[in-house]
């Protein structure tokens, strides 16, 4: 997996890109963290293509980045 090791600030989200090395290891991470998002009730928007999965944490009903938002990217990291 390679990638940006940190999340960027974009458009009222925490945003990162991860490359992984191949399909089946891209989706295997998001099925990780579809587990995650689903035990906190707080679900990312999610880009999938190929091998690249993009990570968008934001909170809508706050109008932007959140605490908790900043709490399950870093959890993120923990699952790639």
């Amino acid at each position: 997996m390679s990638g940006t090791e940190t999340w960027t600030e974009n458009d009222g989200a925490l945003e990162r890109e991860l490359v992984f090395g191949g399909f089946r290891e891209a989706i295997a991470f998001v099925n990780r963290l579809a587990d995650l998002a689903e035990s906190e009730d707080h679900h990312p928007d999610l880009s999938i293509s190929y091998r690249r999965v993009t990570v968008r944490w934001t909170t809508h009903s706050a109008g932007g980045v959140t605490e908790r938002d900043r709490e399950l990217a870093a959890r993120t990291d923990e699952l790639v």
